[in-house]
């Protein structure tokens, strides 16, 4: 267990936001309330008493990811276009439910295009597809350097503008070839691929871009396929690993006890026959009845962003047969 956030305040409430792994480091999710126990200062507290919950953790944090589509002249003129089209929508598909998404595209221009902002209806989720599909490359060259270094800001940008004081990002990118425009340098690009907070996941397709290099830039882990029909199950593995990720999160609450004075709160997680603690001093001056434990926690007001940690076998660092 890892403690990433925790409060307390009046009129009893403490809450504590952390991520529950196995001894493998995989993320173990979907652990119901009476899974954790709470002590204070030792002792057990009745479940029925401090009316433990979890409490949905988008009151904590936000996780956003940003799909990055190479789209330069050598993928929308291939017979590929229709496949990494149809894998994109599935990857939007499947990570909705659980965080925000969105869809950027770039070829060898300076900017992004827009495929699908963060912010978007079901219908223009449906629309991926087409526009995808329909997408003509204005420069065929391949700006990746300088796309990744523009989705970085862009992702940046969301998530300063949640309201949770947690910030998760994840950044995937999608590309059949290396950098051919030279408008931003290989290590300025690798420097801010390995200063961002956010996770980094890369997909390469072909031969044209090196291990070496998507190794750096997947700094969360990286696939290489060889083909389409490949890149689209590669595109499904990123995206269920994502979802995995992000359901390691918990956001426990409870009334305590106590009335006055300095406490530790210990939580404690029981699953697959493992256990797993954490702990939380906190001061209980002032603290009286009419608790509610689902109220939203008074975590630290200066927003953090952080890294979906990643255990180095997250995503196969390998080669695609």
């Amino acid at each position: 267990m890892t403690r990433l956030q925790a409060a307390s305040q009046a009129p009893s409430n403490v809450a504590l936001f952390f991520a529950v792994d196995d001894a493998r480091g995989e993320p173990v999710p979907d652990l119901r309330a009476h899974d954790f126990r709470i002590f204070e200062d030792g002792k057990l507290v009745s479940v029925d008493e401090s009316k433990q919950t979890i409490v949905s953790p988008e009151l904590a944090a936000d996780h956003h990811t940003l799909l990055l589509v190479d789209m330069s002249a050598s993928v929308t003129a291939s017979d590929q276009l229709a496949a990494i089209a149809a894998a994109t929508r599935e990857f939007v598909t499947t990570l909705e439910p659980h965080q925000h998404v969105a869809v950027y595209a770039f070829d060898g221009s300076k900017n992004l295009y827009e495929v699908l902002p963060f912010a978007h209806s079901p219908t223009q989720t449906q629309q991926v597809l087409e526009r995808l599909r329909a997408f003509e490359s204005k420069d065929f060259s391949t700006n990746l350097h300088g796309a990744l270094l523009a989705a970085l800001a862009e992702l940046d940008q969301s998530l300063q503008r949640g309201a949770a004081p947690l910030h998760f990002g994840s950044l995937v990118v999608f590309t059949d070839g290396t950098d051919r425009a030279n408008r931003v340098p290989y290590q300025q690009m690798i420097d801010a691929v390995e200063a961002s907070a956010h996770s980094v996941f890369a997909l390469g397709v072909g031969r044209e871009i090196d291990d070496s290099t998507l190794a750096r830039i997947g700094k969360s882990g990286y696939i290489r396929a060889e083909d389409s029909a490949a890149s689209h199950a590669a595109f499904r593995e990123i995206a269920e690993r994502i979802v995995r990720l992000t359901r390691r999160y918990y956001l426990l609450s409870y009334c305590s006890p106590a009335r006055a004075g300095q406490h530790t709160v210990t939580i404690e997680a029981s699953a697959q026959g493992r256990r797993g603690r954490i702990d939380y001093a906190f001061d209980a001056s002032g603290f009286g009845p009419s608790c509610d434990p689902s109220r939203p926690p008074a975590f630290d007001g200066a927003a953090r962003s952080l890294e979906l940690q990643a255990s180095p076998d997250d995503v196969t660092r390998a080669q695609r047969p």
